[in-house]
Formats: structure tokens, sequence, C-alpha cells
């Protein structure tokens, strides 16, 4: 198949310090996106193209709605939940015992569970994240431990495979996955992302079964064949520092794309001036419809 390249287009300049874990909302037609150090809630709606932002008082890396309507907050340190304006609840607490990890990625299944890995802060114990599943009543359950920065996820429901990224090892792994337990197994690399081109971060699939990888400190995302490792095309974004990506709008052909500007000196700023900001490319292929938390009544 022939390698194809487009252009990304800037939707907002958002100057997001550390945007992240984009969430397509059909009902809303809304984007829920977040920026995780600046500790802030961005509501993009598509329609209006108007953007609502919360602030909150600890840091925020993914936002889910819930089947009851409220939101589910993947906080550092814990998974929360939200009803419109009303101060966050925490419904478990994820690695209490390690102040310097803190919460990253998190998606639901179409089951409604809720994954979230952990990043660690701490330079002396660079792996020290882990990998967990949130069960509706709150349970959680320890899936890996030794993680470095636990981030991409994306599920093929039609082969029974989960995807994910660890993102230090600069590659993309498979499990086997059963959909009614949610249980993974045979952890296997499914393919590596070349070192000119930065590192992976999150990641979504497409109706064909095709993964989309950020690339952070590559400036793109990159479309892959996991079954043959084979690099099908790439998205140009003008910022460096990609962090994710969705499928969405009324097709779920627009993959929306968030960007950080952390740690970026000046030059690089002016070079790149709308890094932060949240991008849209349209592909020509659908996505598929991301999971909502099963909240309890």
């Amino acid at each position: 198949m022939e390698s194809t390249e487009i252009q990304a287009e800037l939707i907002i300049d958002a100057k997001a310090e550390l945007g992240e874990g984009p969430h397509w909302d059909a009902e809303s037609k809304q984007l829920y996106w977040v920026d995780v150090t600046r500790m802030k809630l961005r509501m993009y709606n598509r329609i209006t193209g108007n953007e609502v932002v919360r602030s909150f008082d600890r840091m925020i890396s993914a936002v889910i709605p819930t089947t009851t309507g409220g939101l589910a907050l993947a906080m550092e340190d814990g998974i929360y939940l939200s009803q419109a304006e009303d101060s966050p609840v925490l419904l478990t607490s994820i690695e209490a015992e390690l102040p310097l990890n803190r919460l990253n990625d998190a998606k639901c299944d179409r089951q409604g569970r809720l994954w979230v890995g952990t990043i660690s802060l701490n330079d002396d114990a660079p792996n020290s994240g882990g990998f967990y599943i949130v069960e509706p009543g709150g349970f959680t359950r320890q899936l890996l431990s030794g993680i470095g920065c636990s981030n991409g996820m994306a599920w093929d429901y039609t082969r029974s495979k989960m995807y994910y990224i660890d993102t230090p090892t600069r590659q993309v792994d498979v499990f086997d996955y059963e959909e009614e337990s949610g249980r993974i197994s045979n952890r296997r690399l499914a393919f590596r992302i070349p070192t000119t081109t930065g590192y992976p971060d999150a990641m979504t699939i497409d109706g064909e079964g095709m993964l989309w990888v950020a690339h952070w400190g590559g400036g793109c995302v990159s479309r892959w064949n996991p079954e043959t490792g084979e690099q099908l095309g790439l998205i140009r974004v003008p910022a460096p520092l990609v962090t994710s990506c969705t499928f969405g709008g009324s097709d779920l052909t627009e993959l929306y794309i968030t960007t950080a500007r952390i740690g970026m000196h000046e030059k690089e700023l002016r070079d790149y001036p709308f890094a932060g900001g949240l991008f849209m490319a349209k592909t020509g292929v659908s996505g598929l419809l991301p999971g909502n938390f099963q909240a309890k009544e």
C-alpha cells in the first residue's frame, strides 16, 4: 500500500502546556481534552466552535463521560467522578503510596471498564509506574508494573486484541484481550517506532484495525498496520510535541490531535507558535466510537 502524507490544521490556538487525552462525545458533539499541568479540562463544541474551560486544584490527565451523565476524571492521584460543575468525588485512589507518580493516559473499552496507567516523576525510580483497570464500582486491579510512562491504548474487538504503549520503550505492544472478562495476556511486540521520529505517546485505532500513533518529539501522527508492522501514512503537525489523537466528527473521519509546549525553548516557540494547540486532520477513514465509563447509579 502506498504511504500517504497529509497536513493537520489548527482548530484552537490553546497554547496548552501539556495538552492530552482527547475524547469525542458523539451525543453532545463535543471534544473533551485536558491541559494536564495547568489542571484544566477543555470542552470544544464542534458545532459552534466555542470552547468551555474548567479549572481544578490538581492535575488532570484524561476525561471520559459516564453512562449516568457525569464525567470520570483521571486526576493525579486517582479516578474521580464529577457531575456538572460540582467538585469531583474520589472513586478510587491509585498508587497513593507513590506520591511521585501520577495518573496518565486513561480510556474505557466498550464494556465500560476504565483502563489507566501511571508515570513516574521520580528520576531515581524511572520505571515505577503501573497499569490498572477500574471496574464500574471502583474496584481496581493492577495489570502491569515496572512501567516508565503508561500511554496509548487501543482495542481491536474483531481480532480480540489490545494495543499498549510504554513510551520509553519506543514500541507498540499487543495483548490477547478477552472482552467479556477484561483480561489481557501474552504481551508481545507489534512494531517499533523509528528513533528518528521521537517517542510514541498516545494512539487510537480506525475501523480497518490500523493504529494512529502520536509522536512526542516527532511533530506527527503515523498510521500503522499492526499485523505487518508496516507504516501506511503520516500526518504532519506544526508542533513538535504531539501527545494524543482520537477520531471525531459526525462520521468519525476527523482525527483530533493534541500537542504540548512544556519545556520548549524560546526559539522553538518562535518556530512553532501553535505548539500546545488542538489540531485536526481529515483522514478519509472512520474511527471507532470510544467507550464511556459504566458508572454505578
